[in-house]
């Protein structure tokens, strides 16, 4: 909004046609980063200590690695401020007319609703249980459902004509668009479209175990998410550089670089509190909400299958759940004791458990999630 009202006063004086510079995408980008930045470091303190007051703690698993006890009554919630300091400056400095901004916006904000939920039942009940999964996923498919829904038949002309084009298209990593892209029926693609945004925002909620361990590879996920967006929707003195490049042509995709901006500047200044030893905790509110966002980028860049690549600590996060409940339930049918494949899941506690420090397993996955980035980033070239 903020953007809108300055860009229109350029022309009306010669001092003001400096603001001539908010139509650029990158220095809107990096305004909303600093926005949301000084947002987090100014609201920061107050807010934990609001959480504090309000007695808003975090709930330990009994069976958690031992280490975590001490972390028992830690503020938690605080993806509450993640969401504020991402919503605002995206809303402040990105193109209002750009329908991509608001629907990845919704999902950010109804996945934050779900995760609040989650987190003030684990709270009131003292139980780390929480929102039944059989709910949370029924809300998660159903707001998923209604923003691709628009997305695909709802658009009424005001989605441009290059995403409808390429609505149902999936892009493969270092390969060639133009030559080399799979085009599924709608019904198929909207189910896809949707494990993709549902499953990216479990997993990354399931990463969210240590201090900064999931902040981190969601800001270098959003950070490489804002290179992708800028550059399919980049135009130099009409050079189209997703035509150099043999990317989708979704030329109004670039506007969501100013969201990525954000949501990295947001994640900078809630680390600040939430690095080893955390001052306070996202939440679900925060890591449903996130993790949302990250499945929309992949899904409106055309990035969804680079996606598991670039988001891989999540998807082993996730993998190393599902095949610790899987061999459990198996040998406990077929032997009548349970059985473990991993010391403890989600794989992060595993390593806990094998005697590695907390800040040795949040580091080690950091650098993890820049070298998955960086070889995403190569897709742009090696095609």
């Amino acid at each position: 909004m903020l953007y809108t009202l300055l860009y229109s006063l350029r022309s009306a004086s010669s001092h003001l046609s400096w603001l001539n510079v908010l139509r650029y995408v990158p220095f809107r980008v990096i305004l909303a980063t600093l926005t949301a930045m000084v947002m987090s470091f100014a609201l920061g303190p107050w807010f934990i200590n609001r959480l504090r007051a309000q007695q808003v703690g975090q709930v330990v698993r009994e069976d958690g690695p031992a280490s975590h006890f001490s972390k028992r009554g830690t503020p938690t919630m605080g993806g509450s401020l993640i969401l504020f300091t991402l919503v605002v400056p995206t809303v402040l400095w990105a193109d209002p007319h750009n329908s991509f901004v608001w629907l990845t916006l919704l999902v950010t904000v109804c996945y934050g609703g779900i995760g609040f939920v989650d987190d003030y039942l684990k709270i009131r009940r003292k139980n780390p249980q929480g929102l039944a999964g059989r709910y949370k996923l029924v809300g998660q498919f159903g707001v998923a459902a209604l923003v691709l829904g628009y997305l695909f038949y709802g658009h009424g002309g005001f989605l441009p004509q290059d995403w409808i084009e390429h609505r149902t298209s999936l892009a493969f990593p270092f390969a060639s668009f133009s030559k080399h892209h799979l085009v599924l029926p709608v019904a198929i693609y909207l189910a896809f479209g949707m494990i993709v945004v549902v499953g990216t925002s479990n997993a990354v909620n399931l990463t969210d175990g240590l201090d900064g361990l999931a902040i981190g590879p969601v800001m270098i996920s959003a950070g490489t998410y804002l290179v992708f967006a800028y550059v399919t929707g980049a135009t130099f003195a009409r050079f189209e550089l997703w035509r150099y490049l043999d990317l989708p042509p979704l030329r109004s995709t670039g506007e969501l670089a100013v969201l990525c901006g954000a949501m990295v500047g947001s994640g900078v200044g809630f680390l600040w509190y939430n690095t080893y030893p955390a001052s306070v905790f996202m939440g679900d509110v925060g890591a449903l909400a996130l993790g949302g966002t990250l499945g929309m980028l992949a899904l409106v860049t055309k990035n969804e299958i680079l996606s598991v690549l670039l988001g891989g600590v999540f998807v082993v996060e996730a993998v190393s759940v599902i095949l610790q409940t899987l061999w459990f339930q198996y040998t406990r049918a077929r032997y009548g004791t349970g059985r473990r494949i991993f010391l403890m899941a989600p794989i992060h506690h595993h390593f806990e458990k094998a005697g590695w420090a907390e800040p040795k397993v949040i580091v080690r996955f950091w650098i993890i999630s820049i070298m998955l980035a960086l070889i995403s980033l190569s897709n742009l070239k090696l095609r």
